[in-house]
């Protein structure tokens, strides 16, 4: 359904990412990957998106590499530039998906999520967003600072984003007068992905239903 593009960042450069259309006019929601890479399964997430009426966009943030071995997965994302992925990658996405359509939200996986959160914080114009299970340090996105409307959604069992590192968010989010939705399941981290062992069909399911329940009122 969707296809590769190159999209303008702020400070003129361009990067890769994979669009999925709904059509002009429709709201847009930017899709962060895991720390895979740009695979086929967000790619997938991007043109359900778009089945759902929405313009995808997600960025390719490693430049077209990808892997399936945790070891350079971990190697591929602490080489990863956070504030340039954020700033620049991610600002750009939700500056390209506002010339398509309307408003426009931002969500991720694992490493995406944490990016979900750091954009919201860094990223003014958008206008929600949704975080699976993931964490930025709090020196580079503080969640206090998080102004649009926040859902996050985590495992119960996982070692990565734990379920005190979760309850420390809710904390930071309702202190700074927030009333964000946090949904914890009994599955584990990366439930969402299908093609991960992890895979939870029930907890997948209500998540996407939930998620595009609050999309579908803030967009």
């Amino acid at each position: 359904m969707g296809t590769m593009i190159e999209f303008a960042r702020p400070d003129g450069g361009k990067t890769k990412g994979y669009l999925a259309s709904a059509g002009q006019g429709r709201p847009g929601i930017i899709v962060i990957q895991e720390w895979w890479g740009l695979n086929d399964q967000i790619c997938g997430v991007a043109d359900r998106f778009a089945r759902a009426g929405y313009n995808a966009l997600a960025p390719d943030l490693y430049k077209g590499r990808v892997t399936t071995t945790p070891d350079e997965a971990n190697h591929l994302m602490t080489g990863l530039d956070f504030p340039d992925a954020t700033h620049q990658d991610l600002r750009g996405a939700a500056t390209h998906l506002a010339g398509i359509g309307g408003k426009v939200a931002v969500m991720g996986f694992c490493m995406g999520g944490a990016l979900t959160i750091a954009a919201l914080v860094h990223i003014p114009e958008l206008a929600a967003g949704v975080c699976f299970y993931g964490i930025p340090p709090q020196e580079f996105a503080d969640p206090a600072m998080i102004k649009a409307p926040f859902q996050g959604h985590f495992a119960n069992q996982d070692d990565w984003c734990t379920p005190a590192g979760v309850d420390q968010l809710e904390t930071v989010l309702k202190g700074s007068a927030q009333s964000p939705e946090i949904y914890r399941y009994d599955a584990a981290h990366a439930f969402f992905n299908e093609r991960s062992p992890a895979y939870h069909l029930a907890s997948a399911n209500q998540a996407w239903e939930r998620m595009t329940g609050f999309l579908g009122t803030r967009l």
